[in-house]
């Protein structure tokens, strides 16, 4: 079944769902700690720093232009991020919390996406991806009250949306240089 389901991904594809699941790791915990300085704590610094996580996935769907892309790239984190010990307060929920934005994004993709990524592909998809993320640890970790809740949002949705915007000129920079297809 899973050999099935990966057989849809040319092995360039696979390897950069990879690279840029394992990016997006290494970066979590440098970009969260910078971005709880600038909070005070005031909110959670997941929503805030959350445009630079939900790049990676969205760059995964942009660049190889595969359906799954980016809940793929999503597992992978998860399973990185918990192998690695980098799970932080998600524990053994990481695969889930990490794949669910994700599948968001996918869901984006799936919307505006008609003829490979475009700009409002990946500005919503990072937008909703960090908002499914913010959610889902927010109910699953955090018992925030609902001003603060709807704030921490407010954050997820605006940095989701930078987010997609760089994920956006990446790939079509990447295009430009013909790494990948257009």
């Amino acid at each position: 079944m899973v050999k099935r389901w990966l057989s849809k991904y040319s092995v360039f594809s696979l390897i950069l769902i990879a690279v840029l699941a394992a990016l997006g790791v290494a970066v979590k915990p440098v970009v969260s700690t910078l971005a709880r300085a600038v909070t005070g704590g005031f909110i959670p610094g997941g929503g805030v720093a959350g445009g630079i996580y939900m790049l990676f996935p969205v760059l995964a769907a942009s660049l190889t232009g595969a359906r799954g892309a980016a809940s793929l790239c999503g597992l992978c984190q998860g399973l990185l991020a918990l192998a690695a010990g980098v799970a932080g307060s998600h524990g053994a929920l990481s695969p889930i919390t990490y794949t669910l934005p994700g599948l968001a994004a996918d869901l984006m993709f799936l919307i505006f996406a008609r003829k490979g990524a475009n700009l409002p592909a990946c500005f919503f998809a990072a937008m909703l991806a960090n908002l499914a993320g913010t959610v889902s640890v927010g109910f699953a970790f955090f018992s925030m009250p609902p001003v603060l809740l709807l704030l921490s949002l407010f954050a997820a949705a605006f940095s989701g949306a930078l987010g997609g915007i760089g994920a956006w000129f990446i790939t079509k920079q990447f295009r430009k240089w013909n790494i990948v297809g257009s």
